[in-house]
């Protein structure tokens, strides 16, 4: 899928105001994309997030309409699945890319103190400071949030909650 595919996806479940933006760092190459209505609630983020927020959802369609309901957007840091057999090079693939996140922070209104979190440890590591140094709201301040997935559950509610303290 191309990256206007998935941003087509996102623009379905576009909140009419933006509370916070999420930003993780790839759609997977399995295809279970964050905002692919007909996925399964039970994908690893999806599920985290709805967990983190109090929401129960009888299907993804229906955890994405709360989700925009409450303000939250999820955005790439690149559009390019990075964690299939070529994954060795993922953070050189979200850092070439970084321009066109910036690009789409910017268009979502990030540039005005819209409050960013950064999930997964390479998207931390790579983005926190870049993003704080280019004027964006980055809550992480140097705080890691693990991918939901592989026993990092409980340690990303934990660190979630800490540097977002005021979601439901």
């Amino acid at each position: 899928m191309e990256r206007s595919a998935y941003l087509a996806l996102r623009q379905s479940y576009m909140p009419a105001a933006i509370r916070l933006l999420v930003i993780a760092e790839s759609p997977p190459e399995s295809g279970l994309y964050f905002y692919e209505p007909s996925g399964r609630p039970s994908e690893p983020l999806f599920a985290a997030m709805m967990k983190q927020l109090g929401l129960q959802a009888a299907n993804k369609q229906e955890g994405l309409k709360a989700f925009r309901d409450l303000g939250l957007v999820l955005v790439d840091a690149t559009y390019t699945p990075v964690n299939g057999p070529g994954g060795r090079n993922r953070n050189a693939v979200i850092l070439a890319d970084y321009p066109y996140l910036v690009e789409d922070l910017r268009g979502l209104g990030a540039a005005d103190g819209l409050p960013i979190v950064l999930i997964k440890k390479n998207i931390c590591e790579l983005l926190d400071r870049r993003l704080t140094a280019d004027g964006f709201n980055v809550l992480n301040r140097g705080r890691i949030i693990p991918f939901p997935s592989t026993g990092q559950q409980v340690k990303f509610h934990r660190q979630f909650r800490e540097v977002v303290p005021l979601l439901p």
